[in-house]
């Protein structure tokens, strides 16, 4: 169960952020949003140079920003692999352990109250399989995004360590979403990595401590990523109100 529910959140990671980057363009210009995130795009398109490298891929044509008006980073299109089946998996997932390396150096290089603060609380390690659980994991979710605006909130009373850690984690996180034309490859590249896992753990044992060691780096992912999905859908929606309401005045 535990292998399935870290699939589960792995799953809403990617959904969530490729939610918050389109809420954001949506809103502001995406030359400014993507110029914003450019270390969590430094750490993206690090992971997938790297996946191409280990696979025998040729990079081409990736960069950090398009020469055109929106600032977007740009991968190889269509990777090729001399790995079969399993190359484009690596490709797909080690931009995502990249950012989440990048995040757990930030914890350990800026950590201290206000940042342990931040990362407290483990999302639910167990699928939501009836409607009770289904309630306890939103309320437990709830109850993560609460605490981690109420720190957030009072950063200002902070050093400047607890600021860069909170950009660091904004740009890191949504940068885990795929780019256009690779969301279903980088599911399946986590579906099949989990089941891999789950396989592995059958004849190894630590496999299952080290996913366990990994739960509050994921808990503090999707719970950054579900927050600034909320608050990104209130302020959107709330701009699009005013619009409509200005419009039949």
């Amino acid at each position: 169960m535990l292998y399935a529910a870290a699939i589960f959140w792995l799953v809403v990671i990617l959904l969530s952020a490729s939610g918050v980057y389109v809420l954001w363009v949506g809103m502001v210009p995406s030359r400014i949003v993507n110029i914003v995130l450019l270390p969590g795009t430094l750490a993206a398109q690090l992971g997938h140079v790297l996946g191409l490298f280990v696979t025998g891929g040729t990079v081409e044509g990736t960069s950090l920003i398009s020469d055109d008006g929106s600032a977007e980073p740009k991968q190889t299109v269509s990777p090729k692999s001399r790995i079969p089946f399993v190359g484009p998996l690596i490709v797909g997932v080690l931009p995502l352990v990249v950012c989440s390396a990048g995040i757990f150096l930030s914890v350990r290089l800026l950590g201290g109250p206000t940042v342990d603060d931040l990362i407290s609380g483990d999302v639910v390690r167990a699928l939501p399989l009836g409607v009770a659980a289904f309630w306890d994991l939103l309320r437990n979710q709830i109850d993560l995004m609460e605490q981690m605006l109420a720190v957030a909130s009072r950063v200002g009373q902070a050093d400047w360590r607890a600021w860069l850690f909170i950009y660091l984690a904004i740009c890191l996180t949504v940068r885990m979403a795929p780019l256009p034309g690779n969301l279903r490859g980088a599911l399946i590249a986590i579906t099949a990595l989990g089941v891999v896992t789950f396989l592995t753990g059958l004849v190894f044992e630590p496999t299952r401590s080290f996913v366990e060691r990994g739960w509050g780096l994921l808990s503090l992912t999707a719970t950054t990523l579900l927050l600034l999905l909320l608050l990104s859908a209130l302020i959107r929606g709330g701009v699009t109100l005013m619009q409509v309401l200005i419009r039949r005045i």
